[in-house]
């Protein structure tokens, strides 16, 4: 029987650890076979799935985030549904609901038809234009993997992720995620355009007569370990505090806060976000080939992890600030000032 992750000594911990970076190489040149390009794309997707959370993936129509999220769901082995959301999709349509039938005797009871939820990764195709009342029936079990249907809690089981889909400029029939259910995605997850070399591929990659195949790589029960394994993974004091220090100086009201931000920030990320990033720093150094994550991950980790959860005050909206380049600037700031320390 294999030993549990958590009872792994020190020496058999860095041997699970470097067997599961080489395993990530793997999973990585099979998605690459089908969606090109975009590393960081995957790397952030798969971070997400290590840490045992949730990505929001927001690009344009044609990026292929619908692509690159069913071939995760082939390459890690899981079972995936899609739902694409309406204004008219309600919350009975995702979660599922009971249906009165009759036995044979004519006796009638009422049985529980599963929604597609109940699935190990679920993608939510343009997850805003759903209604608040539908976007509200994901936050039970995005965070706590249960979803209560007619009073009865219904557990989603492990692994269970949700990638949803939005398109950052079509605004028309169209609801702002909620900042409750904004905090529940571990990271966001920016889909660009790709460089001219990268369309090319892409160009000579999927009009042909035939397409690359991904192929699975993890099963879900290898998944699970992944995570656990993950857990293990030791984060260096410095580490620790500049995801403190990043964190605090991102909220306007702390007495260390700069100018800049009290001027610009109209609240700023909680605690998720601290946590989400000491998880998603060592996905980032495990995808990497490294043992331990550095301060360089936390920088590079902050604008996923932080840009969902914060925003702008009106004053620097009016202006046409970025909050995505106050967030690097803050953590350019923070390891010039910890690093001269």
């Amino acid at each position: 029987m294999t030993e549990s992750p958590e009872s792994l000594n020190e020496e058999d911990l860095v041997a699970e650890i470097e067997a599961l970076e080489a395993k990530l190489a793997e999973a990585k040149a099979s998605i690459t076979k089908r969606f090109i390009g975009q590393e960081q794309v995957v790397d952030l997707t798969l971070s997400a799935l290590l840490c045992g959370g949730h990505g929001l993936l927001i690009g344009l129509p044609g990026l292929g985030k619908t692509r690159l999220v069913e071939t995760l769901s082939t390459v890690m082995g899981l079972s995936g549904n899609r739902v694409q959301f309406t204004p008219d999709l309600m919350p009975a349509d995702i979660l599922g609901s009971e249906v009165l039938e009759t036995a044979a005797d004519g006796t009638r009871a009422f049985r529980f038809l599963q929604g597609p939820i109940f699935c190990q990764l679920l993608m939510a195709d343009e997850i805003n234009r759903a209604s608040p009342r539908t976007q509200s029936a994901l936050l039970q079990a995005m965070q706590e993997r249960v979803v209560t249907v007619a009073g009865e809690n219904r557990s989603l089981g492990a692994p269970f992720h949700v990638l949803a889909t939005q398109n950052p400029i079509e605004q028309e029939g169209t609801y702002p995620l909620p900042e409750a259910q904004l905090d529940r995605f571990l990271v966001q997850i920016d889909v660009a355009y790709p460089d001219r070399e990268t369309e090319r591929n892409i160009l000579t990659a999927t009009t042909g007569v035939e397409e690359g195949e991904a192929h699975a790589v993890f099963t879900a029960d290898e998944l699970i370990r992944a995570q656990k394994l993950l857990r293990r993974m030791p984060v260096g004091e410095t580490v620790v505090e500049t995801i403190l220090d990043l964190v605090r100086a991102c909220r306007p009201d702390e007495p260390d806060a700069s100018q800049l931000v009290r001027d610009t920030v109209n609240w700023g990320p909680g605690p998720r976000a601290a946590q989400a990033l000491m998880m998603t720093v060592r996905a980032r150094a495990m995808l990497q080939g490294r043992l331990a994550p550095s301060v360089e991950d936390v920088v590079a980790m902050a604008r996923p992890v932080l840009q969902h959860r914060m925003a702008l005050n009106f004053a620097a909206r009016a202006r046409g600030d970025s909050l995505p380049a106050l967030i690097d600037q803050t953590a350019a700031t923070i390891t010039r000032t910890e690093a001269a320390a």
